[in-house]
């Protein structure tokens, strides 16, 4: 059997044979049932045509304003950069860092790096330093924020609404649209593809395959020796089946057979986040000082006024982004370390599927940080209004990232190495 006819699932480490699909269907795990890839018709010329296009948008979405208040025939307009300068300047330096690394830098990182990828492909060249810029790209995509941002921004208008007239900038609409190019670049992005444009513009040769008698029993990757490059996800051969680490002879990145200290380090970054979740909602998230006084909001009372004013579809999902996601997040990591700990073999399927909805969803609790941004820069009135980021917008944040660095420590694979060793037993008894 050739192992570069096999591939091997990221979540279950299972081995199984390729196959070809139709355009555009899909191949699934057949044990987790997680997504393996997709088969998309002209991927790579779809994906460059929308990320030139995703750059364009990116342009006019930072150089015009996203939204404006108009008060007495004065207008206050700010841009995103803007709106994190503002945060800056009041000292939430922290937070700053945060909405410009999720809302600016990633996502122009991942889309020049798919840029610096395909283009070369398109004249059948070999991108300079194609490894590190695609090990660029994959470390960026789960940062980038714009579609959480957008959603961030519809809240903010409702609340600004109720201060001062609205002026929507030319931005708003460019980043609307930017969040739909950016979801298709990124989907027609399929890295199975072009690693095999790479090797044929290289002209290299099959990689090196497994004898059957080593597949003899295996059920998983590692059990041969294999382990899944998580960066390009190349089946590679380990020098030594117990090997702690190797880098991955297609683009370089350090390959684990299993994450290390997978399990210390999820509960390292999970208690960190519940310490940082305690003051992130019980301090005020933003202060209002206007001419009736001096107004301290939590983010739950922020949910309750969104309520009381009669845009209960926003009050539900800020709820659910700000406050009810990140405490399931903490609850389903805390299970799903806990199970895999205590070695259970329990509805492993179930537990796989938590993970990937845990992945999926720690983003969308950024929704409150971007609120706060646009108040803060917009509302600025000196005799009339003017709003500050509190503290727990910093806990806040430290909590989204620190969830979303343990949902990247734990390694799902974990999970089903007790099943394995039950099917090894059973193998052996037989």
């Amino acid at each position: 059997m050739d192992h570069g006819k096999l591939i091997a699932c990221h979540d279950c480490d299972l081995l199984q044979r390729e196959v070809a699909v139709p355009e555009g269907g899909g191949l699934r795990c057949r044990r987790c049932r997680a997504p393996l890839w997709r088969e998309l018709p002209n991927s790579l010329d779809r994906g460059l045509a929308l990320s030139i296009a995703a750059v364009v948008l990116f342009a006019i979405s930072n150089v015009y304003p996203i939204v404006g208040l108009s008060v007495n025939g004065t207008v206050v307009e700010t841009t995103l950069l803007g709106a994190v300068s503002a945060l800056y300047h009041d000292g939430k330096w922290p937070i700053a860092g945060l909405v410009f690394a999720t809302t600016v830098l990633m996502p122009i990182l991942q889309t020049v790096s798919m840029l610096w990828l395909l283009i070369p492909l398109k004249f059948d060249r070999v991108p300079w330093g194609g490894p590190a810029i695609f090990r660029l790209c994959h470390l960026c995509q789960p940062w980038g924020m714009t579609e959480v941002l957008i959603l961030g921004l519809l809240v903010a208008l409702v609340k600004l609404s109720a201060i001062a007239g609205v002026v929507v900038g030319p931005a708003l609409w460019s980043f609307g649209l930017l969040v739909f190019v950016l979801a298709a670049a990124g989907s027609a992005f399929d890295s199975r593809n072009l690693w095999s444009r790479v090797t044929a513009v290289e002209h290299t040769g099959a990689e090196p395959g497994l004898d059957g008698a080593s597949l003899q029993g295996a059920v998983t990757a590692a059990r041969c020796g294999l382990a899944r490059c998580h960066d390009c996800g190349l089946l590679a051969s380990a020098q030594v089946v117990n090997a702690h680490a190797f880098h991955c002879p297609r683009c370089g990145a350090t390959v684990h057979l299993r994450k290390p200290a997978s399990l210390s380090r999820t509960w390292a970054f999970l208690i960190a986040a519940i310490v940082m979740y305690i003051p992130a909602n019980m301090l005020p998230v933003m202060y209002t000082n206007s001419l009736f006084g001096t107004e301290n909001d939590t983010i739950l009372s922020g949910v309750v006024y969104l309520w009381t004013s009669g845009s209960w579809p926003l009050a539900i999902v800020v709820f659910v982004a700000s406050i009810a996601v990140p405490m399931l997040k903490i609850l389903a990591l805390g299970y799903l370390t806990i199970s895999t700990q205590m070695h259970s073999r329990w509805h492993a399927v179930e537990r796989t599927r938590i993970y990937r909805m845990v992945e999926f969803v720690g983003r969308w609790s950024m929704l409150d940080i971007y609120v706060i941004t646009m108040l803060v820069a917009l509302v600025q009135f000196q005799a009339l209004a003017t709003i500050q980021a509190g503290n727990a917008a910093i806990a806040f944040g430290a909590v989204v990232v620190l969830t979303m660095f343990a949902a990247m420590a734990f390694d799902a694979r974990l999970i089903w190495d007790e099943v394995e060793q039950d099917h090894v037993r059973t193998r052996e008894k037989a």
